[in-house]
């Protein structure tokens, strides 16, 4: 484990290209769910934190949305976000595939983050996709470019490699105090993690933009008789046509959305949930500041 007794702590900024595995890392690391996860890129949105507490050390991961060209204000917001965390953490560790090397845009994005002068780590996920011989020359093209002391080839899906990362990264760390108490998992509210459910469902039920265009309010949890909580949640899309599509024929997508949120809310609050579940139109709310801030963009 680590390389001596004293307690370690700190921030670790976990930064990637969209869809590398950087959400299903953080869970691996935690044992739990906490990130949503889809197929689909650009499914984080805001930076989120989970706290890792064990015996000698605490780990602060910062999973962070992709970094891409963004094309609307939202998007601006999330690429702002992950290079923030980037500039907050005391280590980073960058994610890339093990199919190719980095491409242009992602070694601009390597190039810029590694000047910080951190520790940098470089994790090269879906290493059990290909054979171990593919992989240590692109150790080597990584270490030749970007000069990473460290490179760890993991599958944050499968868990290969996952607790050789997690030593690496408890090394890296300063000597320090608990940030934290030992059973917080999050620093996020319970509200941001229920609408961040219903919008994983959304993403998994609709299909092209309308999952681009949508995002989830938590409007009400309130806890009533016999055990079970009332939540209030709104989906907002940008245009009338995308609300019909959300509700679908006789209310059957929102239905279903509604049923499978449900289900991983009562898993994760641990509470038998009534969700009340609306959709309502705000207009090009992507590119509106006023409307991000409000979404808490």
């Amino acid at each position: 484990m680590t390389e001596n007794k004293e307690f370690r702590s700190g921030y670790v900024a976990i930064i990637g290209k969209p869809n590398v595995g950087k959400s299903t890392l953080l869970n691996a690391f935690l044992g739990q769910k906490l990130s949503i996860i889809t197929p689909k890129a650009q499914t984080t949105r805001n930076r989120i934190t989970g706290i890792l507490t064990e015996e000698g050390y605490q780990i602060i991961f910062l999973d962070t949305p992709g970094i891409f060209e963004p094309s609307y204000k939202l998007q601006h917001y999330m690429v702002q976000n992950a290079l923030k965390a980037a500039s907050d953490a005391d280590v980073l560790l960058l994610m890339a595939e093990v199919y190719a090397p980095a491409d242009e845009f992602e070694r601009a994005v390597f190039g810029k983050i590694n000047d910080k002068k951190k520790k940098t780590i470089l994790a090269l996920n879906k290493a059990d996709k290909v054979k171990r011989d593919a992989l240590l020359p692109l150790i080597a093209t990584y270490h030749e470019q970007f000069g990473f002391e460290k490179i760890a080839p993991i599958s944050a899906l499968t868990g290969d490699g996952v607790p050789e990362l997690l030593d690496i990264i408890i090394n890296s760390l300063p000597v320090g105090e608990m940030y934290y108490p030992e059973d917080q998992l999050s620093d996020l509210p319970e509200r941001f993690f229920i609408a961040e459910i219903i919008r994983e469902k959304l993403f998994m039920q609709t299909q092209q933009e309308i999952p681009y265009s949508a995002t989830v309010q938590t409007d009400e949890v309130k806890e009533r008789k016999k055990g079970r909580t009332y939540i209030r949640a709104t989906i907002y899309v940008e245009r009338e046509s995308q609300k019909g599509i959300v509700i679908g024929s006789k209310g059957g997508m929102l239905k279903k959305i509604g049923q499978d949120a449900r289900r991983d809310i009562e898993k994760w609050m641990d509470s038998l949930v009534y969700l009340d579940l609306w959709v309502k139109v705000k207009s090009d709310w992507r590119d509106k500041e006023k409307d991000l801030r409000e979404f808490g963009y």
